[in-house]
Parts: C-alpha cells; structure tokens; sequence
C-alpha cells in the first residue's frame, strides 16, 4: 500500500527528542479540503459567513479548482484544489517509533504531532484565508459523548494537549499540516477526515514518550527495553538455580499489531458494547485487564488454552514455543480458536508482546516458589502422609509462577502507586466472573492494601502467603508438623539492556523481620504472620544438601542432614524420598526412597544420610521442567513431634553452541552452526533443530532434521540459513528436540551491521 493520496511525516517535537531522519523542505506540509457545502445554504466558517450568492466559479466532475468567494466582510476566501496527498510514512512511523511495523501506512502514537502534505493542482494556500474542518473517529459508532469522535479546526500552532491541526508551511500550491492527537485518545483504527474530501486511514497507539499519556515513563534505557526490545529472558527453574529460556516477542513482526487489534474487538465486553469498549481504549488500565482475559481462552475467544496435567494430544507442548508470534499467528488464522497449549511463562510471554505492540512498557516477571490461595485467607495448607508425601490439593506451592508487570498512572490511587502495575494472564481464580487478575499496583502489595483494584488479596498471598503443613496417619488422625517454607522468593525480570537477571523482590515485600513488613502484614490482616514468633533454635534441625552437578543423564547423590541441638541422645525414623514434579506443583513418580528406622544422634551430633538418584530410574519420570521433589521427614520418636525438610531441584539440560558463520550484515545470508552434545545414556531419535529471531527468520521458525540418530556422549550438528533485515543487536533463539531429550533451549546474540 502506497501512502500517496494519504500521510506523510513532521518535524515537531513534543514528546521527548527522537532524531528525525534527514527530510527535505517539500516534506513540510498541510492539508485543507474544498468544503462541498460552498453550493447552498450560507454557512459559517471560522467567524467568517460564507454568502454563496456571490460563487464565482464552482468545481466540475471529480475536479476540484480554485474558488474564490467574497465574505459578508468583503474578504476572499480561497477553496483550495487538491491534486493528491501524501503521508509520507517512513518520515512520520521512523519519528513515533513505529517504523519497525513498517512504513506503508500510517501507525502513529497519541500526543505527538504528525504531518500530511497536500499537493495543489492550481491555485495556493493563504494563511488566514482558508478553513479546514477536521474530524477523527475511532469505532464502530464514533461520537463525541465516548470520546471517540473529535471535531476541530485549524490552529496558529499544534497543542498537543488535545486534537489540533495547524499550518506549517509558508504560502505555496503545497500545504504541510500538523496534526496531532491527544495524549489520552483511545487507541486503535482511525479514520481522519479533512473537509469532505480527504478521508485518511491510520492506527493510533500509546505514546510512553509523552509525558501526558498514562504510560509516559521517563527513560530512554527503559523504553528501548520494555516497548522496543522484541526478544528477551524468562526466568524458569528453580529459586536456588533460576534458568534464563530466551523468547522472541516479535511485536513489530508483519501482521502481528493487526492481531493485537483483533484481540481487543474480539474481546467480550467489545461484543457487547462496542462504542463503550472503543472509548475505554484511552485508559491503559482497561487495556491491561482485557488483556489478562483474552490471553487465556477460559471465557471468550482468547488466544491460549492452558494445560498443566496429563499429555497434550490435539496441540503441543508448552515448552515447544520459542516465541509468541507463531501463536498469535495461529489464533487469528484458525478464526479465532484458541492455540494448544500454554502454561503460564507462555501466557506471560503473549501479554507481554501485546503489551508492547500497543506501546504500553511492559516486562515479564518471574516469582519463586509462587502460593495459590483457592480462599483468600493468605494460608496455604500442605498435608502430608507419615512418609513426608504430599497430599495434592487445589492450594498448592507453585515451583516457579510468570506474570506480567506494566508501566502506567493509577488516577484512582495517590501518585506513589503509579508505576508498575501486576496482572496475571494465566488463568486461576475468577475477579469479578472472569479468568483475569489485575492490573494492581506492585507498590500496593508492598503496603498491605488489599482493597485496592484489582485482585489485590490474591497476589498479595502469591508472595506472602503463610504454610502450614499437617501430617495425616493411617488412622485418619493429624499432627502438625514443623518446617520451614518459603514463598515469594527471588522474584525476577530481565535486566535492562542486559540478559542478566534482576532481583525485583524489595518491590513487592519488604526486608524479612523488618518493621515495615509487619505493619505491611497489620494492614492486610494477616493473622497468621503476625502471630508468628521470632523462631527459636528447633532440638532437631533437619535440611536438605545438594550436590552442585546435577545434569540431566547423569546420576548422583542428595543429602538430608540431621543435626541434635539438645542436651540429650535422640532416637528418630527418618524417611528420605523423591518425585517428579512439574513447575506447578504436580507430584509424578517416584524416583528414589529410603526409610531409616533407627537414626540415632548422641546430643550436639550431626548426621548425614545420602540418597542415590539414578538416571534408570528418574529419567522416565521427570516432565519437561526437569524438576524433582526431594521430602525429608524426620519424627522422635521421644517426643512424637514431626519435622519436615522439601527442597525442588532442577537438572540442567546440555548446553546449546551457536556459531555464526560469515560477517552479520543486513540483507546477507547467514549460517548459524549449532552443536549440542547429547548427556543421556541412550541415543537420540527424531533429533530437530529449530530456530527463529525478530528481524532475523523472516518472522517464521527455520527447522532443520537430523538424518540419523545421536548416541551417548555424540554431537548433534547442523546448519541452519537465515537472513537479517534489520541492523542492530538481536537474539536468536534455538530450540532441540527429539524423543528422549525434548524442548532444550539455547540463543546467541548477533549484532548486525549494515
């Protein structure tokens, strides 16, 4: 689509400073329009009436020429005859940042002028003689009353609080108008029209450049990674060894901004009220929540379906993506249906890309050992049996949970709870009838406020929630059990500019013990915190040891270690056991046990009891999180009292080498050679490679199939082409899978030159 007969691009600046491309005089511009109802009743036009008895010459056809009209005053005013227009993308999308989307059609943000030229066939412009009514609309059914429709005229100069046009360019048969929208507009599709006779097509997005949109956040570092950035790190594994997995958001990938539209009208309340909903698109608090309920397809034509149990027969694997666009693909050309199957770093991941499409800053977070709280009470129950097993129940602990934070005002709060706000795409509870939660401002569950909107209570208790765990006998009868759980740990995001991770812990909780998490747990009535001693030394102190190589295929020890704090001989059973266990908390198999009757530990000893896991036996029960369970319980049998020790382990998968072959510039083929030796005992089948990068792969995933199997301890070797389209630092992203190893991830930054 060309942008003749439509945009063009400006020079002013507003929102902050954004080096324009070089642009020549003739791109200054401004567009007036012959207003049709010159032939009729006398109408007004900026306080200038228009007498229509004295018309001397009148346009014919689809031709529009130069009339001249003699006002009630005594002044000419001049219509004027437009040839053709231009919008003159690539200058207008390169200064709003949307360039990326590409430059045959118009994508501006909120708040920020942009420029149209209009081309004269005969005739020129002259200031102070002309009109020009401007009307923008959003919607189906645009009007003024849900700020959907704007009408306005022409001005000396742009005000970027409002919409607003004005001439900036100096009398000629070429005129360049500065239009720009306000800083609070709902985004989306819009039509413009200039007069009658020029109906111009662009989409409208949040400007976090503008310090007068909701989301305007003040640093170019930030912005470059929470709105630009198309690729970056998801924090997986384990809290004592999180495990980076590259993503490619590739929100300025072809066709993907259409989809995230799609998305928002296909969202239920757009359904059933879409002048209402249109209107509710300037508030990115509205966005944020649509978001969170048409990520996951619970209740509506969302894009994801979840699944966390049993196989994934009819889709794939949650560990297949590499990235979100080939979902977001999927979903709008299956109609609408929802893509098999997501967990919750996947979901994460979409809103994130959606997020940023739309210009809302936004970033994945990652919290550890992660509480769900079926009842709102902020207390997790764990019931265990007399071998230290967990009796699954709906409350569980999450091994590690994804959610999304975004950057935005909150009017509805004081101003110290702007900033980020949390919302959690993945469904698992109902606010307000529908899967969704969120957005609440991460500050608010730093300071207790469990009233504030929205679903503040739930994700106050997936980083504070207290556990308490009961062990159930034989005989039905049950016995509270010491030990010492931890939620809300290591919680963390991509660093800024890095692929480091960032501990973002201190802003939602604050210092363990410290005062100010007290009267935090005061204000959200959390009883059971607060009635919690200072801890005292236990008689028996029971944890778990691990060793710091535990590799996928190998097999090794763990370690539980008593130690007797009294001033008295102990006499214990000690059960030592081990499970597969997915990231959110699902028991698998067993995978290694022991029962010890008789420990016994003179008083002040210590005693280390070792646990073989073998890969013979672990391996055919481990899921895809690579994830085990090790329970330690250990019961006097003196006093009766029970002690439990649980600690999640996560075993590395091999590492995957990337080579580039060939100096990285844009528009040259490349090859990228990718090694990755195989760790098991046993050969591997159906081995693939698979790979795919925001300006990278095209916006596709490139595979490549190995011909023959790999056995143990051999390297899996290919080569894969790709060719770079855009200059700068980008990330590609690998994936290997085959039958016995699946879904290893791997990525190599490549700086791309020109």
């Amino acid at each position: 689509m060309s942008c003749e007969g439509a945009f063009v691009h400006t020079r002013t600046k507003v929102c902050s400073p954004h080096p324009p491309p070089p642009t020549p005089y003739s791109v200054l511009r401004r567009v007036v329009s012959h207003p049709p109802w010159l032939i009729g009743t006398p109408r007004t036009t900026n306080k200038t009436t228009i007498a229509t008895d004295h018309l001397l010459s009148v346009g014919v056809g689809n031709s529009f020429n130069t009339v001249y009209l003699k006002t009630l005053e005594g002044v000419m005013t001049q219509v004027l005859d437009i040839d053709r227009w231009d919008l003159e993308c690539e200058y207008n999308n390169t200064d709003h940042r949307t360039d990326l989307n590409g430059v045959d059609r118009l994508i501006v943000r909120r708040g920020q002028p942009f420029s149209i030229s209009l081309y004269l066939r005969t005739g020129s412009f002259q200031p102070g003689v002309t009109s020009l009514d401007c009307i923008a609309e959003t919607g189906p059914q645009p009007s003024e009353q849900y700020g959907t429709r704007a009408s306005f005229g022409l001005s000396p100069s742009v005000d970027t609080s409002r919409w607003s046009a004005a001439v900036i360019s100096p009398p000629g048969d070429m005129v360049a108008l500065s239009i720009c929208s306000a800083p609070d507009a709902p985004i989306g599709r819009y039509t413009l029209t200039l007069g009658q006779s020029v109906r111009i097509e662009f989409i409208l997005l949040f400007n976090p450049w503008c310090p007068g949109d909701a989301v305007y956040m003040d640093n170019e570092q930030s912005l470059a990674e929470y709105v630009l950035s198309q690729d970056g790190i998801i924090f997986r594994g384990s809290y004592k060894y999180p495990i980076p997995t590259p993503w490619n958001f590739g929100q300025f990938e072809s066709g993907i901004l259409d989809i995230c539209l799609r998305i928002l009208d296909m969202n239920p309340k757009c359904l059933r009220n879409p002048s209402k909903d249109c209107s509710g698109r300037r508030n990115p608090i509205y966005i944020s929540r649509v978001l969170s309920a048409m990520v996951n397809c619970n209740d509506d034509k969302g894009v994801l379906l979840g699944k966390w149990t049993d196989g994934y027969e009819g889709g794939v694997s949650p560990s297949f993506w590499r990235g979100s666009v080939e979902i977001l693909r999927n979903w709008d050309t299956e109609a609408c249906q929802p893509v098999r199957y997501g967990q919750c770093w996947v979901f994460a991941a979409v809103a994130c890309s959606v997020s940023r499409a739309l210009g809302i800053p936004c970033r994945v977070v990652t919290n550890y050992l992660s509480a769900h709280d079926t009842n709102s009470n902020l207390v997790i129950e764990r019931i265990v049996n007399e071998n230290g097993e967990l009796i699954q129940s709906k409350e569980m602990i999450w091994n590690y949970h994804c959610w999304v934070e975004s950057w935005m005002t909150r009017p509805d709060f004081k101003p110290e709870f702007n900033g980020w706000q949390a919302s959690d795409p993945t469904p698992q509870e109902k606010s307000e009838g529908v899967y969704c939660c969120g957005p609440i401002p991460v500050r608010a569950i730093k300071e207790g406020e469990l009233t504030f909107k929205y679903d503040a209570p739930f994700v106050f208790a997936e980083v504070n929630a207290d556990v308490i765990t009961y062990m159930k006998k034989k005989d039905g009868s049950t016995s509270n059990v010491t030990t010492i759980a931890l939620v809300g740990q290591k919680i963390s995001t991509k660093s800024v500019g890095s692929d480091t991770r960032e501990d973002i812990t201190h802003l939602y909780k604050y210092p363990e013990g410290s005062d100010e998490e007290r009267d935090a747990f005061k204000k959200a009535n959390h009883q059971n915190k607060l009635l919690q001693q200072q801890q005292q030394g236990q008689d028996l102190h029971l944890t778990i040891k691990v060793t710091s190589d535990m590799k996928k295929g190998c097999d090794f020890d763990v370690f539980a270690v008593v130690t007797n704090n009294t001033q008295s001989d102990k006499k214990c059973r000690l059960v030592f056991g081990s499970c597969a266990l997915s990231y959110s908390g699902l028991l698998g198999g067993n995978c290694g046990f022991k029962d010890l009757l008789n420990v016994e530990l003179s008083a002040g000893a210590e005693r280390k009891v070792s646990l073989r896991l073998n890969y013979s036996k672990y391996g055919s029960q481990l899921t895809e999180d690579n994830l085990i369970r090790l329970a330690a319980l250990l019961v006097d049998y003196s006093t009766r009292e029970a002690t439990l020790a649980v600690r999640n382990i996560v075993l590395d998968n091999p590492e995957i080498k990337v080579k580039i072959l060939g100096e990285p510039k844009e528009n040259r083929k490349l090859a990228a050679e990718i090694t990755m030796q195989n760790p098991l005992p046993e050969p591997l089948e159906n081995c693939c490679f698979s790979i795919e990068g925001a300006n990278l792969t095209g916006g596709h995933v490139i595979s490549e199939r190995l011909n023959s199997t790999v056995g143990p301890g051999e390297d899996a070797k290919v080569k894969i082409y790709f060719t770079p389209t855009r200059t700068g630092l980008r990330k590609l992203v690998v994936d290997f899978d085959s039958t016995q190893l699946c879904h290893v991830k791997g990525y190599r930054n490549v700086i791309i030159g020109k």
